[in-house]
């Protein structure tokens, strides 16, 4: 499980996030949406380890990321909105080198690794290097690495960008087995309401570094009264807050 508890990021005087807290079970998808700069990919930094929080706490499977971020780490898959790859390995040693990262074992390494790459249609690419992928084929090689090792929490900073309409449905595909097969908890931030609107199970909104409004779909349109879908929903709610 991840648990967020009142958390705070300050860039010098800016407040980038303002004590925010919210938890993603085992096999639930949360989706965490907000105009740009509201806060969303500092927080996926501060709960994946990358940043440190000014204040507050991120808990993941029970480990505090700050005072214990290897075993935190053992648990987490992340997938960033501008992931680094190293173009001078190929798909196969680059994908290869994270399931030694995390400890697994040969057989099922390899077994879960021509898997990936049968999803994704990248079967005849995997002895090319990574640096002559496409942009696309980037995302996918990223999105695989998230998720090799089967991760107990998977943050997922736009985990659509640049892919194709059909990979778009493989990726959130992938994500939902994750969820609902292997018990996965999710936290997913992403510009593509139709993608948060098919599935996640719950919704966070934030505007200005804080939560606006959280709840499943139906709960968000009560909220929001006359609002009909989720992209009326946000723009209602955070315009409100912008408002204020």
């Amino acid at each position: 499980m991840l648990k967020v508890e009142n958390l705070v990021k300050y860039y010098g005087n800016n407040e980038g996030v303002g004590g925010i807290s919210f938890e993603v079970k085992p096999g639930e998808i949360l989706g965490f949406l907000g105009p740009n700069g509201a806060g969303k990919t500092t927080t996926i930094k501060i709960c994946s380890g990358l940043l440190l929080p000014s204040s507050g706490k991120v808990t993941l499977c029970n480990y505090d990321i700050v005072k214990n971020p290897v075993e935190a780490k053992k648990n987490l898959g992340y997938v960033a909105d501008e992931p680094f790859l190293y173009d001078k390995l190929t798909g196969w040693q680059f994908l290869n080198f994270i399931g030694d990262i995390y400890g697994l074992k040969e057989s099922e390494r390899l077994e879960q690794l021509d898997y990936l790459f049968n999803i994704f249609e990248l079967e005849k690419k995997k002895d090319d290097l990574i640096g002559t992928y496409s942009k696309g084929m980037k995302r996918k090689i990223a999105l695989m690495a998230g998720v090799v090792h089967n991760p107990k929490i998977l943050l997922l900073d736009e985990p659509t960008l640049g892919l194709d309409a059909l990979s778009s449905k493989k990726a959130k595909d992938l994500i939902k087995d994750l969820a609902y097969k292997k018990n996965t908890a999710v936290l997913l931030t992403t510009h593509v309401l139709e993608m948060a609107e098919s599935i996640c199970d719950r919704i966070a909104l934030i505007s200005k570094g804080r939560i606006v409004a959280e709840g499943t779909l139906a709960e968000l349109k009560e909220k929001s009264k006359m609002a009909t879908n989720l992209e009326e929903i946000f723009v209602k709610l955070t315009k409100e807050e912008f408002s204020k």
